[in-house]
């Protein structure tokens, strides 16, 4: 597992080089384009992220500690939180798509929908990954060896460190 959360990372760290480069090299357009994205969807975004990481950290102790029905019970709560964040994405898309912007109408918005799409999909890979540890913590798995669970938290808990940069990167500077 942390063999590929390397992996993404660097993938990230390629998009983030690629989207400061092309940011100075036309800044005007970034600040126009910048300026019709909801800073408040984002926050939103980011507090619902934090918030189910807080609740995956929560279930990582409550495991530890061998509560495996309140450590689902927080996986359940994490996982409802992170529909949070898609849902708010997937309306921001639709409204910028019904004021006429999508993947081709300049580069700053070329970059934002990919890097922020590339990020919904590890959203829906790491609930994937989070219910099959729930499942598998239902199941009793983890009574002897938590590091399959500490793995899908760590992935977890990557995703939500990239939009905490994705977050200021894309919205705010």
């Amino acid at each position: 597992m942390w063999f590929f959360i390397l992996a993404e990372l660097t993938v990230f760290a390629i998009f983030f080089i690629g989207f400061a480069i092309a940011e100075q090299l036309h800044s005007d357009m970034f600040i126009v384009s910048k300026a019709k994205l909801h800073p408040i969807a984002g926050l939103i975004n980011t507090i619902a992220l934090i918030t189910s990481s807080l609740f995956i950290a929560l279930s990582v102790r409550a495991i530890h500690l061998n509560q495996v029905k309140r450590s689902i019970n927080l996986l359940v709560i994490s996982q409802v939180i992170a529909c949070v964040y898609l849902v708010v994405k997937i309306w921001e898309y639709q409204f910028l798509f019904n004021i006429g912007i999508d993947i081709e109408t300049n580069t700053f918005f070329t970059l934002y929908f990919l890097i922020t799409f590339f990020h919904f999909m590890h959203v829906l890979l790491g609930m994937v990954i989070l219910l099959i540890i729930g499942i598998n913590a239902k199941k009793g798995a983890y009574q002897e060896d938590i590091s399959g669970f500490e793995s899908g938290a760590s992935y977890w808990h990557m995703v939500d460190m990239l939009w905490i940069i994705l977050f200021p990167l894309i919205y705010v500077i």
